[in-house]
């Protein structure tokens, strides 16, 4: 076997590797990733006009204590700067409740 064949052979495995490496536990659940990135990041990436970060579970501690519903009722409706449905036109509850749990989880 010639030394192209090898490496092409490697790296197919080592770019899985790679790419799972990137991976978190929140991630690998139920997260519909496009989502989060076209409805959420823009905001809660950075913390756009007081919204929480992603990851800062200290910053969604008090959110969370109010209960999953009322944050999915919160998003749905709009809540300070947050646009009703936070931007995500075709999410379901079970999307709301899975990229909440995504970002109020510290990464």
């Amino acid at each position: 076997m010639n030394s192209g064949r090898i490496l092409r052979r490697m790296s197919a495995p080592a770019t899985f590797a790679l790419a799972c490496a990137f991976v978190t536990p929140a991630m690998a659940d139920d997260v519909d990733m496009a989502k989060y990135s076209a409805s959420c990041a823009a905001c809660h990436a950075v913390g756009v006009a007081g919204a929480p970060k992603t990851g800062d579970a200290a910053a969604w501690a008090p959110r969370l204590e109010k209960g999953m519903d009322a944050l999915v009722l919160s998003v749905k409706n709009g809540l300070n700067a947050m646009p009703p449905g936070g931007l995500c036109a075709d999410c379901s509850d079970e999307d709301y409740k899975a990229l909440i749990t995504y970002m109020s989880t510290a990464q």
